[in-house]
């Protein structure tokens, strides 16, 4: 786990986390700390987590994230940590949402709270693993729903890893709709 390629984005004014939302929403900040490949160490920590009931991986590597966060200035901006919601039917059925996880390690380090039920996912999608970048966003577009309370506050939405930003991107339309400013963090990038 100390093998794994960081990517510094947190330090970085227009990161390539950054421009991925460029003309589609506005994020105050956004950065992944590691780079994501296929067959990579980052891959098989995260198959770990999600899918081989390890939740103790995602907490620590939340914690790590954390750590790196606190090296940026903007950080200080954030008024609470909001995970990417699971439809409450699959986390039952996998025991914890992985993005939660994440959050709570960052939070441990960052000291904000998290805010589990700040954001609600409200339809059950398909998964996204297999689907080109329209049909991701066709597949998550309209299914999460923000709180009401969450208006004036500057919340730093976490999930585990950023391919097209379409999950991102709807989440933070759903917050921003609320009246909530978004930073974005993701443990991974999965870059090409």
């Amino acid at each position: 786990m100390n093998n794994l390629p960081e990517t510094q984005f947190h330090l970085m004014d227009n990161n390539l986390v950054e421009k991925i939302f460029w003309g589609r929403c506005v994020v105050q900040h956004a950065t992944a700390a590691y780079y994501y490949s296929p067959s990579s160490g980052m891959q098989r920590l995260i198959h770990l987590f999600k899918y081989k009931q390890r939740p103790d991986l995602a907490v620590y590597m939340g914690k790590k994230v954390g750590a790196m966060l606190l090296q940026s200035k903007w950080i200080y901006e954030i008024d609470a940590v909001v995970p990417v919601p699971m439809h409450a039917r699959k986390q039952r059925k996998r025991g914890y949402n992985q993005a939660a996880l994440l959050a709570e390690g960052i939070s441990t380090i960052i000291k904000k709270p998290v805010l589990n039920n700040f954001l609600q996912k409200c339809v059950t999608t398909s998964t996204q693993t297999r689907k080109d970048r329209t049909g991701r966003w066709e597949n998550v577009s309209n299914v999460f729903q923000a709180a009401a309370t969450a208006k004036g506050k500057h919340v730093l939405l976490v999930d585990d890893v950023l391919t097209t930003g379409a999950t991102t991107e709807a989440c933070c339309h759903a917050l921003q709709q609320a009246g909530a400013h978004v930073s974005v963090c993701c443990l991974a990038y999965a870059w090409s």
